[in-house]
């Protein structure tokens, strides 16, 4: 039995496969995105449109969501941090990092995404993409006469330092 590609280390055919066939409800928040990233993975598009709130599916492009899918090697899901989404809740969010390879080059989506439950059922509504925290540079100040600290040899201002 194939490993389900949401990372939770479970049977597809126990984790999201059931959820993706219909046969189960997703239980959580958390356990819809899960799902939703399996059908990514196992380019199920009719799933990820069911699995959009009723309210934005008129605005859901099919085709560009097939071609990303099919076009990408799905590598990996993280679950960076929920906040609601249980069983009792109406609403919850799930923070997340895809990781995917497109054309070659592998990259990392990372995504807040909100949920919401509709007549007991968890539905995908939005999301906004998680901004790169600024890293601060906390050693030493190199000056561009100093050696490079990458150790190649050169002054910092014909190496790194361009």
């Amino acid at each position: 039995m194939p490993v389900c590609p949401c990372g939770s280390s479970m049977a597809f055919d126990d984790c999201c496969g059931p959820v993706l066939s219909g046969e189960r409800k997703a239980a959580t928040a958390e356990a819809l995105m899960r799902a939703r990233y399996s059908a990514y993975a196992t380019g199920n598009i009719d799933f990820l449109h069911e699995s959009l709130h009723p309210a934005h599916r008129s605005d859901h492009d099919r085709d560009a969501t097939r071609r990303w899918a099919e076009r990408s090697e799905w590598l990996g899901l993280e679950i960076a941090a929920t906040e609601a989404g249980k069983e009792e809740d109406g609403e919850g969010r799930v923070e997340f990092i895809a990781t995917f390879k497109e054309n070659g080059v592998i990259r990392h989506y990372h995504e807040l995404s909100l949920f919401r439950k509709d007549k007991g059922k968890w539905f995908f509504v939005d999301g906004e993409l998680v901004k790169p925290k600024t890293e601060v540079h906390r050693g030493p100040k190199v000056g561009r006469n100093e050696p490079c600290p990458c150790g190649s040899g050169k002054k910092f201002k014909k190496c790194c330092g361009i």
